[in-house]
């Protein structure tokens, strides 16, 4: 398992949170992902043997919202 974190940009409500939680837990080889709303921060474990960093970030991008990783 590998752990990323990501700083995100544009939550300015709980449901922007939920949508990039769902859309995210719908990729293959994603194990959890957490975000602290206050901090506008995602952890992510995944397995790395399934799916990419670059992919998580395509995903969260793809939705509308921008993100770094830290």
């Amino acid at each position: 398992m590998t752990t990323i974190t990501f700083q995100l940009e544009k939550l300015t409500c709980p449901s922007c949170m939920q949508k990039i939680i769902d859309n995210v837990n719908e990729l293959t080889g994603i194990e959890t992902i957490k975000i602290l709303f206050d901090r506008s921060k995602a952890r992510v474990v995944f397995e790395d043997n399934k799916i990419s960093e670059e992919e998580i970030l395509h995903k969260i991008e793809e939705i509308g919202y921008s993100a770094k990783k830290i």
